[in-house]
């Protein structure tokens, strides 16, 4: 399939390193999964040990926080945020009570979890389902990461969060070179984990890659020359385009998530969730594929 309309994005150079910079926050979310949950669970496994008051169960069933704050909390839930609080790696950093449900502190790692990560967390249920947000912020603000430096996991979270709330969806290319390098430290910090030794080597080739290549290469091939070409190097072709069209609408996928859960609890800040309306708008094979959301924002502006 000739996909004219990427092509035509990918033509735009500040663009292709938005959408390159997005991938490598894919790979390398993906590279932290088997990290993540394992050192959760551990941290879950020792509190447990070092401390038997935290085995009881939650003497109400109930015990749940209250516009971010959880100041009724039975005795054995109120435990457990001591502790919680105790294992922060910035002892004055606030910490979401909202994503968690105190009951299951006691038997599920996950639920621990989630009160160091951002607010929305709250419906999930795993390492797998989060953003590279949710995982880099888990492991600047809870303790059981103390062998990853910090500054180097808030540079990447800095980055991530400039090129999620790009309103252009457009980086230059000295914003680039300073994101590769932050995302370099922080992958040769944890390179002793073989999925992250592996996602390295994914986001080396994918700052390398020419992405405009992939595309135009084939949107510039006539059914003439398609026919003189081996099957295999056809397809290699429309398979290079599927991809980068995957991975594009991953990333605003993403991004639409997280800007309209934004603007639901504050209708006034919706002003970048317009431009990226207008953007998907202007293409029409995006507008195709997003209309449900584009459909969640027009509702949005008709509240304002």
């Amino acid at each position: 399939m000739v996909l004219e309309e990427l092509a035509v994005r990918l033509n735009d150079r500040e663009y292709k390193n938005w959408l390159k910079a997005g991938r490598c926050l894919l790979i390398l979310k993906e590279g932290l999964h088997p990290l993540i949950t394992q050192r959760a669970r551990a941290f879950h496994g020792d509190l447990l040990n070092q401390n038997p008051l935290l085995r009881k169960p939650c003497e109400t069933s109930s015990c749940k926080p209250r516009a971010n704050r959880l100041s009724s909390a039975c005795r054995a839930c109120a435990g457990w945020q001591a502790v919680i609080l105790r294992h922060r790696r910035q002892p004055d950093a606030s910490l979401n009570w909202d994503n968690c449900f105190p009951p299951n502190w006691r038997t599920d790692h996950w639920e621990l979890a989630k009160a160091f990560m951002p607010r929305g967390q709250g419906k999930v249920k795993g390492a797998e389902h989060c953003d590279a947000s949710a995982l880099l912020n888990l492991i600047n603000h809870c303790d059981c990461f103390q062998f990853v430096d910090p500054k180097f996991v808030r540079e990447v979270i800095r980055f991530r969060n400039e090129l999620m709330h790009s309103c252009e969806l457009r980086v230059k290319d000295e914003w680039m070179r300073r994101y590769q390098t932050s995302v370099r430290k922080l992958v040769r910090q944890l390179s002793h984990v073989p999925q992250m030794a592996i996602a390295g080597k994914q986001i080396e080739e994918m700052l390398s890659v020419d992405l405009s290549i992939c595309v135009s290469g084939l949107d510039q091939m006539d059914s003439a020359a398609l026919e003189g070409l081996e099957c295999d190097s056809v397809s290699q072709w429309e398979t290079s385009a599927d991809l980068i069209s995957q991975w594009e609408a991953e990333l605003l996928q993403e991004m639409l998530q997280e800007l309209l859960q934004a603007a639901d609890d504050d209708a006034k800040d919706t002003e970048q969730l317009k431009s990226l309306s207008v953007f998907l708008q202007a293409n029409r094979d995006l507008s195709e594929s997003f209309s449900l959301e584009l459909q969640a924002i027009n509702l949005l502006e008709a509240r304002e």
